[in-house]
This record gives C-alpha cells, sequence and structure tokens, in this order.
C-alpha cells in the first residue's frame, strides 16, 4: 500500500506527521511523493489563523478530486481542522474517509487499514494526556541535520484572539526522559540541532515537577552526543526565570538565540488579548537577557489591527520595536477565529488598514535588521550548510542567530566541496537586509 503525506501548519504539527510517518514505516506501509500513485492520501491540517485554515481546505478538496481516480481508495484527515471542523467536514466533504483529532494521531495505521477497506474511521481522545507513541521512531522530514523537538502540548494561557486550547488542550508536558530517548535517537540518526517548540517552552514541566522545568532538561539534552546546537522558540517573556537564563550560560550547547512571541507592547492591547504582561515588564526582561547574554539573538513576532487598536496605539508599537531592536521580528495582521473572545470584540479593524500597519512595523524592522546585520562584520561564526546556490560557488548556510525557515542565511563564498548538515567556521564580510554574506574561516 502507498501512502501520500501532505502536513501543513506549524513546526508541531511537523513533530506529529512524524511520528505518524513512523508508524506507518514500522507497520510496513510505503510512503510516496506522487498523488497518482496514492492508495492512501492523509492531510494533517492547520487552522490557527484563517489563512492556514483556507489552505487546509483547498489542499482537501484538491485531494478529493483523486477519488474519482480508480487507484485512490481513500482520504484521511488529521490535525487541528480536524479537531475543530469534525462534523463540518464529514457533512461538507463526504469524500473523506478517515478523521483523527489531536490527539489521537497515533491511531494513524488503524485508520489507514480501515479506510483503505471502505470502512468509515474517526477518533478523537479527550485532550488530556499525551498520544501513546509507543518506541516510534520518527522520520525526519527536515533534511536530516536538523529536528524538532515537541517538549509539550497544548496551552493554559487562553489569549483572547487564540483558538489553540480548545483544539489542543491544556499544558500537558512531555516526559523528561523520553524526551532525552527521542533526542538520542534522532542524533542517532544524524541529527546535529535540535529546536525545542511547544505553544509555550517556558512553562515545560510545571504540570508534571511542579516547577519550571526547561533549565533542567537543557542540562539534560546538553549530555546528548551528537548534538551540536540546541534551539528555542515560542518563550513567553513573563515566564522566562533566572535558572533558565543560567542554563543557557552554562549550557554551551544551547544557543544564544531566544523567541518570545510579545505580540504588541501598548498596554491597553495586551490587557485586550488577555497578555499577562505589560510594556515596561518586556523592556525589562529584554534589558536583562541582553545584560546576561550580550550575544543573544532575539525573535519576536507581533500582531497588528487587533480590535480596538487606535494610531496611537500603532504608534506606540512602532516606537518600542525602534528602542528594542529585535533581531529578527515577524508580523501577522489579526485573524478573526470563530470561538474566541476577540472575534466579537468591538473595534474591528479593516484588511487595509491591518495591512498597512504591518507593512509600516515590517520597513522600520527592515532597517533595523540591516544595521544589526552590519554589525556581525568581522564574526567568525559556525553555520550549518543547507544548500548550494545553483551554477554558483556559494553556499547558504544559518548562524545561531537563525532558526529554519522564519529568518535569514549567511551566503558563503568558498571554492570548497560542502555537504548540505556539514558544520563550518565562517567570518562574516558582508550584510543585507536579513542575510549574511560570509567565507570559510582559513
Amino acid at each position: 500500500m502507498n501512502v501520500l503525506f501532505i502536513s501543513l501548519g506549524c513546526d508541531k504539527n511537523r513533530v506529529d506527521a512524524e511520528f505518524m510517518l513512523g508508524m506507518l514505516k514500522k507497520d510496513g506501509i510505503a510512503v510516496t511523493d506522487d498523488e497518482y500513485e496514492a492508495d492512501v492520501i492523509i492531510v494533517n491540517s492547520c487552522c490557527f489563523i484563517g489563512d492556514a485554515k483556507e489552505e487546509s481546505i483547498n489542499t482537501i478538496l484538491e485531494m478529493a478530486e483523486h477519488k474519482k481516480d480508480a487507484k485512490l481508495k481513500a482520504l484521511i484527515v488529521t490535525g487541528c481542522l480536524a479537531q475543530r471542523y469534525r462534523e463540518e467536514i464529514k457533512k461538507e466533504i463526504p469524500e473523506v474517509d478517515a478523521v483523527l483529532g489531536t490527539n489521537s494521531y497515533h491511531e494513524i495505521v488503524r485508520a489507514v487499514h480501515a479506510a483503505a477497506e471502505g470502512t468509515y474511521f474517526e477518533r478523537f481522545h479527550p485532550l488530556s494526556g499525551l498520544p501513546d507513541l509507543g518506541d516510534t521512531a520518527r522520520v525526519v522530514t527536515t533534511g536530516g541535520h536538523y529536528a524538532y523537538l515537541k517538549i509539550a502540548e497544548g496551552c493554559n494561557k487562553r489569549c483572547t484572539y487564540c483558538i489553540i486550547p480548545s483544539i489542543r488542550g491544556s499544558y500537558r508536558s512531555v516526559p523528561m526522559d523520553e524526551l532525552i530517548a527521542q533526542a538520542g535517537e534522532l542524533a542517532s540518526q544524524g541529527v546535529k540541532e535540535l529546536i525545542l517548540v511547544a505553544q509555550e517552552t517556558t512553562l515545560y514541566g510545571i504540570d508534571l515537577y511542579g516547577e519550571k522545568s526547561l533549565h533542567k532538561l537543557l542540562d539534560a539534552l546538553q549530555e546528548v552526543d551528537g548534538i551540536f546546537w540546541i534551539r528555542i522558540l515560542y518563550c513567553y517573556p513573563e515566564e522566562i526565570y533566572e535558572a533558565l537564563i543560567e542554563s543557557m550560560v552554562r549550557n554551551k550547547k544551547v544557543c544564544h538565540y531566544l523567541d518570545i512571541p510579545i505580540q504588541h507592547a501598548s498596554d491597553a492591547i495586551l490587557r485586550s488579548m488577555g497578555r499577562r504582561t505589560d510594556q515596561v515588564s518586556l523592556a525589562r526582561t529584554i534589558g536583562a537577557l541582553r545584560e546576561r547574554i550580550p550575544d543573544l539573538a532575539l525573535r519576536t513576532t507581533l500582531i497588528c489591527g487587533f480590535p480596538g487598536e487606535t494610531e496611537e496605539m500603532h504608534e506606540e508599537l512602532m516606537q518600542f520595536v525602534n528602542d528594542m531592536e529585535f533581531d529578527r521580528l515577524g508580523v501577522f495582521t489579526y485573524s478573526p477565529e470563530e470561538g474566541t473572545p476577540a472575534a466579537k470584540f468591538d473595534g474591528q479593524i479593516s484588511e487595509k488598514q491591518k495591512a498597512a500597519w504591518r507593512a509600516d512595523v515590517m520597513e522600520l524592522q527592515e532597517e533595523i535588521s540591516f544595521d544589526k546585520n552590519e554589525e556581525q562584520i568581522g564574526r567568525e561564526l559556525y553555520a550549518f550548510i543547507e544548500g548550494k546556490v545553483a551554477d554558483e560557488n556559494v553556499y547558504v548556510a544559518r548562524t545561531y542567530r537563525d532558526a529554519p525557515d522564519v529568518d535569514g542565511y549567511i551566503f558563503i563564498h568558498t571554492d570548497e566541496m560542502l555537504m548540505t548538515g556539514d558544520i563550518a567556521k565562517v567570518r562574516v564580510t558582508g550584510a543585507y537586509e536579513y542575510d549574511l554574506i560570509g567565507e570559510l574561516s582559513v
């Protein structure tokens, strides 16, 4: 049996997909990248914001067209869209033969066999606990030299714009011994960079061990042979704590890189969002981090056009971005999600205004990013080779300052032969707005 697997959305969803692929492989089911050769097609869906929801629906409908082909026996939908819209999928897209919720993806092999035999299959386990993955070895889909390590599921924050708690459940940490075992397995497959992800990484362990334990996890991962870098994403700024900072300083494999999604800087908007911080606290946290880790690369994400936002609040955000000088920054326009409090708030902003405000922030950040990159000229840094520019002696690589897919690259000019996944020491020789230029260090 051949299965085509399409995974959409975030890196947390990717981890679920890799475990599902591991289960299929263990069962002897082959995976194909040709939709015309597939007996079963699986779409691991996303619905975090409107664009993601639309992409998932369009992909499902596109794959449903293949049910007209004699070869395709079944179409399966998993992930967030499946969890949130199970009844709508069943009613509106009859071509779908199986639906698995976000806490039920460990049932994928049963779903494939049942659906292929013509039996409708659905599972929606309660959003508590974690799927039983057994001894499943993940199939890494990132190219092999880096992988995401999902350290927790769900979220307790209940931000007014976010649907995640209702489709992923409350915060549940993955036991530390399981994570260490996963890290060792990934390292044995050639993974050199672990990227720690969750809806919020900073609260890791609080449910299992009675205290924040991300620092203890970092200490343990530091000892895993074969791992060169450990990168932390999705740290809520108000939850950053002293022992975590100390572990980032102490553990040499931990990248001096931190992703802290602040979403906004206006106190009024932060309160309306249900965020648990304010502008003064944000500035204090950022200042403390940079004081303790001078070469820290800070990334954040923002939302423009939240209900009730005014021009003055937007200008306040612009000033904060200007003052904080984030090394990396991404901006979303607010997406009203049904079932969230913010979708019913007064003062909804037009799409045109949201886009204009987003453009303002990105224009400012482009200047900041260029200045920050120029400061790197002359530094010697380690970099992961990601590929080569066609027909040129130029390699594309990432330094510790760059997470995959969301940050920039360093372009290395050399006549030497390098391979994807190699670690090279480079000297920065030039800068663009978001990327660097370099050469191999002698």
